[in-house]
């Protein structure tokens, strides 16, 4: 009995030491460095040379539905996969008591973490946003959402910013749809219904909880990766500045986290590639509470907007909230504020429809792609060419 307390005292210990290790130790630099630099090449790796390869080979074996759930298990037993092998190569160096605190440690760190985010964001987003509700708005949001079969609808709001919108809400705050002005101003009644379909379509899904729940796996194996490097370091230091120089403990698990960065990036880009899948998915309920048409139109006016309109593009892409967005762009991070831009153009001055036939002959793919939330929009309209078609397959339009 008192042998098992020990063991378990060390455990705590080592996990106290490597919560520490995560934000003070001077290895914090160099794990880091070596953390990216790896994971960068074998993200280049994988998604310039890989992932499009198995993507041609893919192409038209499975719908959407059918794409979506081989994603989702794929990222998710991938997920589990790393962390059972991070679990065992910990264990054969430090036991399994510490190897089982270390996980669950970080598990339970995440996990709160994610926690608190999905209880509070609709608070902190109606906050950063300025987000008022519109009586007019609110009464098209009631419209569709009865179209789509929600018994209750969601709170409609309108926020500060350049054309967009999103769902947000959980069961604390309720559920809420959000239109920014310029996204008010640029579409008609149909392609705004088109809109809010689209972002009701996430809440039926219940896409915000879900890919909370996805991306806790590439974090949670990113942090495992990144501690077990400055572990490592730290313990060949002192190993080094000791008399006593045998054991290779520190190397072990400098190699065994440089794994896990790496696989947690390879992971994030089956997220992705999920998210992405479930964009298509939104599309296709906004194109059915409305029509594929509307949907169409909106998408085209939000890539005309934002392809005239480089500040615009830049705020939108550096949001952390894109993820929520109709239209979302480049993997960044910066603040919400975006009532400090100048005024936007007025108008077009283009035919929506000719710039639809247009694009959707227009090529899109790559590393951008991989590495983005949602789809390119050429692709989103090639897509809805083809909703009325059951089953829907993904790689018909992509």
């Amino acid at each position: 009995m008192f042998p098992t307390f020990i063991r378990i005292w060390k455990g705590l210990t080592i996990m106290v030491l490597m919560m520490w290790l995560l934000f003070y130790d001077i290895g914090w630099f160099a794990a880091m460095i070596i953390a990216y630099a790896i994971g960068f090449i074998a993200l280049m790796i994988l998604a310039g040379l890989i992932a499009p390869k198995v993507a041609r080979k893919l192409t038209n074996r499975f719908s959407l539905y059918t794409s979506m759930y081989l994603a989702g298990a794929l990222a998710v037993f991938a997920g589990i996969a790393g962390l059972v092998l991070i679990f065992t190569a910990v264990a054969e160096v430090a036991g399994f008591v510490v190897s089982t605190l270390f996980i669950a440690g970080f598990a339970v760190f995440i996990l709160i973490i994610n926690l608190l985010s999905y209880l509070f964001s609709p608070l902190m987003i109606n906050l950063a946003y300025g987000a008022k509700p519109d009586a007019e708005l609110q009464e098209i949001v009631n419209r569709v959402a009865e179209r789509a079969g929600f018994r209750k609808p969601p709170k409609a709001v309108v926020v500060r910013g350049p054309p967009n919108a999103f769902a947000y809400g959980n069961l604390l705050f309720g559920k809420y749809v959000a239109v920014s002005t310029e996204m008010l101003r640029i579409t008609n009644r149909e392609e705004l219904e088109a809109v809010i379909g689209h972002e009701l379509g996430h809440h039926k899904h219940r896409d915000n909880a879900l890919m909370l729940f996805m991306g806790i796996f590439p974090s949670l194996i990113y942090y495992l990766g990144t501690t077990l490097i400055r572990a490592g370091i730290l313990s060949s230091a002192l190993r080094l500045s000791s008399r006593d120089r045998r054991g290779s403990g520190g190397v072990f698990f400098i190699l065994i986290g440089i794994a896990a960065v790496v696989l947690s990036f390879i992971v994030q880009i089956l997220v992705l590639a999920f998210s992405r899948l479930r964009e298509y998915y939104a599309d296709a309920h906004g194109a059915k509470v409305s029509s594929p048409r509307s949907m169409q139109r909106a998408l085209a006016k939000l890539h005309i907007y934002y392809e005239n309109y480089e500040i615009g593009y830049d705020r939108l892409s550096n949001s952390k909230l894109k993820t929520l967005f109709i239209y979302a762009l480049a993997e960044a991070f910066a603040n919400p504020f975006y009532h400090y831009m100048p005024p936007p153009p007025r108008d077009f001055n283009v035919d929506v429809d000719q710039v639809i036939e247009e694009l959707k002959r227009k090529e899109e793919g790559g590393i951008r792609e991989i590495m983005s939330t949602h789809p390119p929009i050429p692709k989103r309209l090639r897509f809805l060419d083809y909703v009325g078609f059951k089953p829907v397959k993904i790689e018909e339009y992509v």
